[in-house]
């Protein structure tokens, strides 16, 4: 059984950081590549970032470049989202999300799915 399983998220005031985890069990980790999507109440999951399966390659929508860093650890089979300098905008459900190999920043490009979690950035 597949399992994505995210934590980190929390309150935090604008130009504060959080670090989000995602543990994975249940798939090769190191043959897949990971993505962080997230998502507010009433309106579609938007992609953030991604890594490839090796952690060599990166990708960042334009609105987090910058201030938000993805990384690995195929070792311990979690991926994190470090994000910095956060902005009420950045307030959503943060969600992982597996895919097979290279990366993409598509929802239907993801095979498995966390169940999310909060973050939420005050003014």
């Amino acid at each position: 059984q597949v399992q994505l399983v995210e934590s980190g998220g929390g309150l935090v005031q604008a130009g504060g950081s959080l670090r989000l985890s995602c543990a994975a069990s249940g798939i090769t980790f190191s043959s897949y590549a990971m993505g962080w999507f997230r998502q507010v109440p009433g309106k579609e999951r938007d992609f953030v970032t991604a890594i490839n399966w090796g952690g060599g390659r990166t990708y960042y929508a334009d609105s987090v470049k910058g201030r938000f860093t993805i990384s690995r650890d195929n070792a311990k089979k979690t991926v994190y989202l470090q994000m910095n300098n956060l902005k009420p905008e950045d307030t959503a459900v943060y969600y992982c999300a597996a895919r097979i190999r290279d990366l993409g920043v598509g929802v239907n490009e993801y095979k498995y799915w966390g169940q999310g979690t909060q973050v939420t950035v005050s003014s």
